[in-house]
């Protein structure tokens, strides 16, 4: 157990406080969806209906959609285009000559080769775009249930999924995460040029010198 502890420290660490900021992103929504709901003389719900609810699929899934859409065209970016200095980016003399061969300890479907190969080379984008576009779906669901609440108290027409997305609400609710995300990842692009962080392999060395590209 300790060695598995040490060997999966960092991921534990993350999926451990992403379900404490999940959990109390639910607590407090819970408050919030019953508050508003007094509000207009609706009866509360319990906790576990409110999990199910648009209000709670919206928001979960609003916010993951952008951290997807940002990691994938990250990865995507980072193929072609470099920052000199950025210990984000490749080094800017390209070093494909050292790439290593395959051996017997290589992932299983490099040892295939073929189209299996060829769909592992470009696996991490597809399954980041696929993770963006499911989350982009239950966002739009959650959210046409969310706009429907909200005709339905000003006895107004319910729109469906796809009528909803063509809203300027939906696409609000987007790029304001979207821009943050991509604001985000290039601030740290840019500061890990001119600052460092010893210990961390997001950041250079500390005694190397700002044009230094890579790690």
């Amino acid at each position: 157990m300790r060695r598995f502890l040490r060997e999966n420290g960092l991921s534990i660490a993350l999926f451990g406080l992403f379900l404490v900021f999940l959990g109390a992103q639910s607590v407090t929504g819970f408050q919030v969806y019953n508050d508003d709901a007094a509000s207009h003389g609706e009866p509360p719900i319990g906790y576990l209906a409110y999990l199910g609810s648009a209000h709670f699929v919206e928001a979960v899934f609003e916010n993951w959609e952008s951290e997807f859409l940002q990691m994938a065209a990250f990865v995507l970016l980072t193929i072609a285009l470099k920052q000199k200095g950025s210990s984000e980016s490749k080094p800017l003399e390209d070093k494909s000559e050292n790439k290593p061969k395959p051996g017997k300890n290589s992932p299983w479907p490099v040892r295939q080769g073929g189209w299996i190969e060829k769909v592992y080379e470009n696996s991490l984008t597809i399954a980041l775009a696929l993770l963006f576009v499911i989350s982009f779906g239950l966002h739009a669901l959650g959210g046409a249930g969310q706009e429907n609440r909200e005709r339905a108290r000003h006895g107004e027409q319910p729109v469906g999924t796809l009528e909803y997305v063509g809203t300027s609400q939906f696409w609000f609710e987007s790029f304001q995460n979207w821009q943050s995300e991509f604001l985000a990842v290039g601030v740290l692009i840019v500061l890990s040029i001119f600052l460092r962080q010893k210990g961390s392999p997001q950041s250079k060395e500390v005694e190397e010198p700002h044009a230094k590209t890579g790690t």
